[in-house]
C-alpha cells in the first residue's frame, strides 16, 4: 500500500533517519554478525537511506532495495548511484530473487502497510538463507488504531497486528525469535534467524 504524501513526508524526514541511526540501528547491531562479503536486503526503501546506514553500519559487499513507489525508487537510485546493489520498483508479496539469496533483510517499518502482511513475511523467509537475520521495526496495532493516526494515514485496517501476533507469526514463518521489544502496542523491534529446514 502506498504511502499518503503525510506519512511519505514522515518516513523520509531527517527525524525519522535520526531515531533510524540512534535506535533502530544500535539495537539491531547488538545481533548482526558480520555481513562482509554477504548480500543484504531493504524493503520499502523510500528515498535510500535506511541503505545508506546498513552500507555504513553493517557492511555487507551490497545491499539491494526495493519499493512500491516509483518516484522513492528514482530518488533512491540517485542518493546510491556510488554504491554497491541494486533497487527496483517492486512488492514485498512477491521478491523477484532466488531462494535464500540474502544474509539479513530490513525492515524499517513497511510490513505493516501491506493488506497481506503474513505473506510478507513468509516471502522474507524464502530470501534469506538458513540462519540469516531478519531486522524489522514496525508500527503496532495501538498506533493504527489511534484515531489521529486513522484521519490522518493510509494503513490497512483488516487484520493488523499487536506485538504478541507478530511474535507469533515470525515464528510460524520459520524465524526464531532472538530479541523482541515494544512500546505498548505502539511500535516494536524484532531480530529473528531463519531456521533450517526440517530436510535441511
Amino acid at each position: 500500500m502506498l504511502l499518503n504524501t503525510l506519512e511519505k513526508w514522515m518516513m523520509n524526514s531527517p527525524a525519522r533517519l535520526a531515531t533510524q541511526r540512534w535506535m533502530d540501528v544500535r539495537l539491531f547491531k547488538r545481533h548482526c554478525r558480520g555481513l562482509q562479503g554477504r548480500k543484504a536486503l531493504e524493503m520499502g526503501i523510500g528515498r535510500g537511506r535506511g541503505m545508506g546506514l546498513i552500507l555504513e553500519h553493517f557492511g555487507p559487499r551490497a545491499v539491494d532495495g526495493f519499493d512500491l513507489d516509483p518516484d522513492m525508487v528514482v530518488k533512491a537510485a540517485h542518493y546510491l548511484k556510488n554504491k554497491k546493489g541494486q533497487v527496483w520498483v517492486g512488492d514485498a508479496c512477491h521478491m523477484p530473487v532466488k531462494t535464500a539469496s540474502y544474509s539479513a533483510v530490513f525492515d524499517f517499518g513497511i510490513i505493516h502497510h501491506i493488506p497481506n502482511w503474513q505473506q510478507a513475511l513468509a516471502e522474507t523467509a524464502r530470501v534469506l538463507e538458513p540462519g540469516g537475520r531478519f531486522f524489522s521495526f514496525e508500527m503496532l496495532s495501538g498506533f493504527i488504531d489511534h484515531p489521529l493516526s486513522r484521519a490522518l494515514l493510509d494503513h490497512p485496517q483488516q487484520e493488523r497486528f499487536d506485538h504478541a501476533a507478530y511474535c507469533l507469526a515470525l515464528q510460524q514463518e520459520g524465524f526464531r525469535l532472538i530479541e523482541h521489544s515494544h512500546l505498548g502496542q505502539v511500535c516494536g523491534w524484532y531480530v529473528a534467524e531463519r531456521q533450517q529446514d526440517d530436510n535441511g
